[in-house]
């Protein structure tokens, strides 16, 4: 599974926690979120990806009081898996729950995986 994360924390905004191994996930995004970032809570299938929007599980809130969401675009094997929202959450979550638990409230975000 190739995984892109990006998501903001506690006091950092937008950034990359996952680049799915690319020097540059940006444009992958950016053709997988097309949509206004504050669209709800979402699954939909980008040719062979899926792109997944979802509000932190946990609840955790940014220092204006916003509810953090994180969005995944995942292909591969697990893309394919993935039915729907509640599915998507039981599959994806758990793989970057304790990465975000240690990060989100840092002062900086942290430099991604091979960065």
């Amino acid at each position: 599974m190739s995984l892109i994360w990006a998501t903001r924390g506690y006091t950092w905004g937008f950034t990359f926690l996952c680049t799915g191994g690319l020097a540059d996930p940006l444009p992958t995004y950016e053709r997988c979120f097309p949509f206004d970032a504050d669209d709800p809570p979402s699954l939909r299938r980008v040719g062979d990806r899926v792109a997944l929007r979802l509000a932190d599980p946990e609840g955790r809130c940014d220092r204006s009081g916003r509810i953090i969401v994180h969005e995944f675009i995942v292909d591969g094997d697990d893309a394919g898996r993935l039915v729907d929202l509640d599915d998507a959450l039981a599959r994806i979550w758990p793989r970057v729950r304790d990465t975000y638990a240690a990060v989100w409230d840092l002062p900086d975000p942290p430099e991604p995986p091979g960065s």
